[in-house]
């Protein structure tokens, strides 16, 4: 996955799945780190770029 490929507000499905159910992510911000909000339960999270790009399965806009 590349990084430009990616932007603010896409919804973005990753390889393993979040406790609440659901693997797709809403990117709220992006930079240094990635921002990240569960679309299922809403609980965000902040990755490391390297490692969110490593686990970003697809990007569904």
């Amino acid at each position: 996955m590349e990084q430009s490929d990616l932007k603010i507000g896409d919804i973005i499905e990753m390889k393993k799945q979040h406790p609440c159910g659901s693997k797709q992510w809403k990117i709220i911000r992006m930079g240094v780190d990635f921002k990240l909000e569960c679309t299922g339960c809403g609980h965000i999270i902040i990755l490391e770029r390297p490692k969110a790009l490593k686990l970003i399965k697809k990007v569904n806009v």
